[in-house]
C-alpha cells in the first residue's frame, strides 16, 4: 500500500489525504494505515481520542477547525461562557469543531439535518 511506503520513509513528514476519496477507494482503510506520527490532518483515532479527553493534546488538530478556533482568538472573541453551536457534525470539522469549543469551556450544541430544534441555533451567543 502507498500510504505504508510513506510511514516508512524518514523523509516523508506528514501524510494528508484529499478528502472526499472516490468511491472505489475505503476512506476508513486509507485514513487508518496513516502512522500517528504522520497524520497531519488529525483524523488518526488517537489523535480524535486526545482532542475529545480533557488534559490531553493532539499531536495534530483538524486545521478547519483548529482556524476557525484561532480566528476567533485572535479577533478577541471570548469562548468561555458562551453558548455556541457547530452546524455539522463530520468527523472533519463539526465534531473537531465542537471538542475544540467545549475545551476552552464554551455551551456547545451540535445541529445538523435531522436536528428538529431550531431555537438552539437562535439562542447562540457564539
Amino acid at each position: 500500500m502507498v500510504v505504508a511506503a510513506y510511514n516508512a520513509d524518514p523523509a516523508v513528514h506528514g501524510i494528508l489525504v484529499q478528502l472526499p476519496l472516490p468511491k472505489h477507494m475505503n476512506e476508513q482503510r486509507i485514513l487508518d494505515a496513516i502512522s500517528l506520527e504522520k497524520d497531519v490532518d488529525g483524523f488518526h483515532p488517537q489523535n480524535m481520542g486526545s482532542l475529545a479527553m480533557r488534559g490531553r493534546t493532539p499531536r495534530f488538530v483538524p486545521c478547519t477547525p483548529k482556524g476557525c478556533i484561532e480566528l476567533l482568538e485572535r479577533c478577541g472573541v471570548p469562548i468561555a461562557g458562551k453558548r455556541a453551536v457547530v452546524v455539522g457534525r463530520s468527523n472533519i470539522v463539526g465534531l473537531p469543531a465542537a471538542l475544540l469549543l467545549q475545551n476552552r469551556d464554551a455551551t456547545v450544541t451540535i445541529v445538523h439535518s435531522r436536528s428538529p430544534d431550531a431555537q438552539k441555533i437562535a439562542a447562540a451567543t457564539l
